[in-house]
């Protein structure tokens, strides 16, 4: 054995004025990323029936080399070519810390469950991981011995569940939510569990034997820790924010990142790179003041009078954010029920009088709680950037960023976000690690008649910066296991006879198939219109996305033929390996509405800088988003199976090509006829 040290030396590039680190760990000398992977490697003894595969070997190379000499990948590989290794394995003999983010908690689980372990167990390789998900997955101690002493449940559905919870709760090592049996929307979970802006962190009575603490702590001895996307952002943005909020945080120092499912990364970075200033969360630290504050405390009466002033203030706030935005709207609709509303630096002056009243008690409370106060320390935190955040976006005035109004259930939100987040991945990620590794079976967009990576390098911010390109095709034979069909007599999708006609090509397909099948959709509203018109006629199970849980629906589908009713978070994560999903039906091409403010904001950045929003914005993100849906069937190279998509512009417009091009090479037919001799010739129907 020898050990493998990575020292901050003169040699290093000038990212390098951060502080500086060691990291250590031991790495066995014969062991090599051909030694594991090669055709006669290490891997191919541990295992009965391995295949060597030349593109793994391929990318887990290009990993090692960005690894090694501190670049930038982009690496682009198709299902089946076993990606998760290719990665894993230079990133163990890297000897550099490394974190693996994955887009879902699925895959997450799936890399520390079964791929680490093997490369532990069976290959031999030193490798020390650790597991970290989002602090509102873990059980709260604090907050879970008040609930037990007076548990108020929402519902009595809720209450069903509480025994069975209390006897897991009790003898947990990991307080991991997932390691429980209760539903996915458990109202309860919420009040025994915690996040990073209600926790109060070393000031907590149970901090030491806090779940994340103790996660924590595991993690900072391990070299690769796999966390999710969410978990990854949510801990940079609390970095960002200075020295008082690092306890927080639950990720050590580390060299490098790995982003599985990269096409994820810009979504899930626009959210935690931005403020968020809501009527629920400034309402939720009002309830928190009044029920937590200690009666004992000298501040007591005077933050009850503050709590109570604060909600009062909230209200009449948002009932005047109301009023200006939708002028007429009535008392008894006191939110918007429309599409989120664009805000600009002049658009809410009617509501700046009650926008300072609540600010100045906000600033009263943050007064009031000391920052180091054992007891309400976190109270002036929330109040503090609370009180940023509102004060932001009521601003609206910073040219990089976009404003918008929006809604969720009977919560109204006002909120920033940066219009670029590959400037914000630049300025916050790239200047403190050596290396990024990006990869995912869709980052390649049609540039003309040819995939390229130009879209998501742009995205990315990575333009200047020293990165590599690595295309590695699946092994799959996408000309022989799918077809595409495209019903060539459709309307277009805003034709008022869309809805019947794609509702009766989806009846005829799923008749052909006898379920086995996703219908995918670009909306709720598409989904919910064509569900009603075609599952009173279905003679198989027939599932519907919000009706339970993602993983009961998943498990359910596998059980028996059936048909799954599903919107977004269906077209990506989604692994149904075999015969138990044989079609997948899309509505339509998924291009996101030009008038959602962040989508407008970009496709203005695009247009000021002299691109085309539509060709050069659009068109890519959509392709991208349709990769990933096209992606469900073939899972296996044993699958076979069709994808319908009900969107003829795909056929006629001349962007339709550059969705074509961008999938993988499948026969395309426009008859149902066609789709019924192929489904019936294939030997295993």
């Amino acid at each position: 054995m020898s050990e493998v040290t990575f020292d901050d030396d003169d040699d290093r590039d000038d990212r390098d004025d951060r502080p500086k680190r060691k990291t250590r760990w031991a790495v066995p000398e014969h062991l090599t990323v051909d030694g594991v992977l090669g055709p006669d490697g290490a891997l191919s003894g541990a295992l009965d029936g391995y295949e060597h595969r030349p593109p793994q070997l391929a990318m887990a190379n290009a990993v090692a080399h960005a690894l090694s000499e501190k670049r930038f990948l982009l690496a682009e590989a198709g299902t089946g070519t076993g990606k998760t290794l290719a990665y894993l394995v230079p990133a163990v003999l890297s000897g550099k810390r490394v974190i693996i983010s994955t887009a879902t908690r699925t895959l997450q689980e799936q890399i520390f469950l079964k791929d680490i372990p093997l490369l532990r167990d069976q290959v031999g390789l030193p490798v020390t991981a650790a597991l970290l998900k989002g602090r509102n997955n873990y059980l709260c101690a604090a907050r879970f011995e008040r609930f037990e002493k007076a548990p108020l449940f929402p519902t009595p559905d809720d209450a069903t569940h509480w025994d069975e919870f209390h006897e897991w709760a009790m003898s947990t090592e990991t307080g991991d939510r997932g390691e429980t049996q209760v539903p996915d929307n458990w109202a309860t979970w919420f009040q025994v569990s915690t996040t990073s802006e209600s926790c109060t962190g070393s000031r907590c009575p149970f901090y030491e034997q806090c779940f994340v603490t103790r996660a924590r702590r595991q993690a900072a001895d391990c070299q690769l820790i796999v966390v999710n996307h969410a978990l990854f952002f949510a801990d940079l943005a609390l970095k960002l924010r200075g020295t008082s909020e690092l306890e927080l945080g639950v990720l050590p120092p580390y060299d490098a990142v790995i982003f599985d499912e990269a096409h994820a990364l810009e979504d899930v970075a626009t959210e935690f790179f931005g403020l968020t200033s809501s009527s629920g969360r400034l309402a939720n630290l009002a309830t928190d003041i009044l029920t937590h504050t200690p009666g004992t405390h000298p501040h007591a009466g005077s933050l009850t009078a503050m709590a109570l002033e604060l909600r009062t203030r909230i209200e009449k706030f948002f009932t005047q954010v109301v009023a200006t935005l939708l002028p007429g709207q009535g008392d008894d609709k006191p939110l918007f029920d429309s599409s989120d509303l664009r805000l600009l630096p002049d658009t809410l002056v009617a509501a700046r009088p009650q926008a300072t009243l609540l600010l100045e008690t906000l600033g009263a409370i943050s007064a009031l709680c000391p920052e180091d106060d054992p007891e309400l320390g976190a109270f002036h935190r929330r109040a503090l950037e609370g009180a940023v955040a509102l004060d932001t976006t009521m601003r609206a005035d910073d040219p990089t960023q976009v404003y918008w109004a929006s809604t969720r259930g009977r919560t109204l939100s006002l909120r920033a976000a940066p219009i670029d987040i590959g400037q914000s991945l630049s300025t916050f990620l790239y200047d403190s690690v050596d290396s990024v590794v990006f990869t995912s079976a869709t980052l390649r967009t049609a540039q003309g008649d040819t995939p390229g990576f130009d879209y998501v390098v742009a995205r990315l911010g990575l333009t200047g910066r020293p990165w590599d390109a690595l295309e590695v095709d699946s092994p799959f034979d996408y000309s022989k296991q799918a077809l595409l069909y495209v019903p060539g007599y459709l309307p277009e999708p805003s034709s008022p006879d869309w809805t019947l006609q794609f509702a009766r090509e989806v009846f005829q397909l799923l008749r052909l198939s006898g379920g086995r099948a996703f219908v995918l959709f670009t909306s709720l509203r598409h989904m919910e219109g064509v569900h009603a018109l075609v599952a009173p006629h279905l003679e198989v199970p027939v599932l519907k996305q919000g009706d339970a849980p993602r993983r009961a629906l998943l498990e359910k589908f596998m059980e028996a033929p059936s048909v799954l009713f599903a919107s977004q978070s269906f077209w990506e994560g989604v692994d149904v390996p075999g015969d138990a999903l044989s079609m997948v039906i899309i509505d339509r091409l998924p291009f996101s509405p030009p008038n959602e403010p962040l989508q407008a904001a970009r496709m203005d950045a695009v247009r000021e800088a002299g691109g085309r929003p539509f060709d050069d914005y659009q068109v890519p993100q959509a392709a991208l988003s349709l990769r990933q849906g096209f992606g469900r069937l073939i899972r296996t190279a044993k699958d076979r199976g069709v994808v319908a998509l009900g969107d003829v512009r795909i056929l006629r417009k001349r962007y339709g090509a550059k969705f074509l091009a961008s999938l993988p090479p499948v026969r395309k037919v426009v008859k149902f006829d066609d789709v019924r001799e192929w489904w019936n010739s294939e030997p295993s129907r």
